[in-house]
């Protein structure tokens, strides 16, 4: 039991975000790809409403993306406040990634089971099965939720009973990619109550 608790902590605290600048421009197989969602597929969710919807680009697909996604940040921006560097970065971020994931949350309008929060935790905790996953094949990826994502879904036309709440971008790192993190004392932040 114990040996499984460890190899657990491990894993979730080791896991880091890894961007796609931090990509080594290798492919991942679509076999792997298919085992994250797997595992994603598994997050807990009230009413069985399993929310999460994800759309997988790669390849060509993925290059188109890089350039819709820079459109809608230029859409949603005002004229005044667009930045160059951003519009290019995003079409980049897109072309020097193995594989994108957009990560949407269903509802069907009137159909509702839950609140609409609770789907959006259950979303969450897909993502993060998804991403404690990617830490145990060596794959790095981040999730990139812009001011933009209402622009998303009509522009890349997705059924409209989605909301996007994000990309997930993955790609294998390079070997020298060495991201630390930490954490402020788990002490300063619970209250016991007996």
């Amino acid at each position: 039991m114990m040996k499984d608790f460890y190899t657990l902590s491990k894993v979730i605290r080791q896991r880091r975000s890894i961007f796609p600048e931090q990509f080594s421009g290798e492919q991942i197989d679509d076999e792997l790809i298919e085992l994250l969602l797997e595992n994603a597929n598994w997050a807990p969710n009230h009413k069985h409403t399993e929310p999460w919807r994800f759309h997988i680009y790669t390849g060509v697909a993925l290059e188109q993306l890089g350039c819709q996604l820079a459109e809608c940040y230029k859409s949603f921006i005002p004229p005044e406040q667009f930045r160059q560097q951003k519009y290019d970065k995003t079409i980049k971020k897109a072309q020097l990634s193995s594989h994108v994931i957009l990560i949407n949350m269903h509802r069907e309008p009137g159909k509702e089971k839950v609140p609409e929060w609770e789907d959006l935790a259950a979303v969450s905790c897909a993502v993060q099965n998804l991403w404690l996953t990617t830490q145990t094949l060596g794959i790095g990826g981040y999730w990139s939720s812009p001011a933009y994502l209402p622009n998303v879904v009509p522009a890349l036309q997705l059924p409209a009973t989605e909301q996007c709440w994000g990309f997930f971008y993955l790609g294998i790192p390079k070997k020298e990619v060495k991201n630390t993190s930490r954490r402020k004392a788990i002490i300063d932040k619970i209250t016991w109550n007996r």
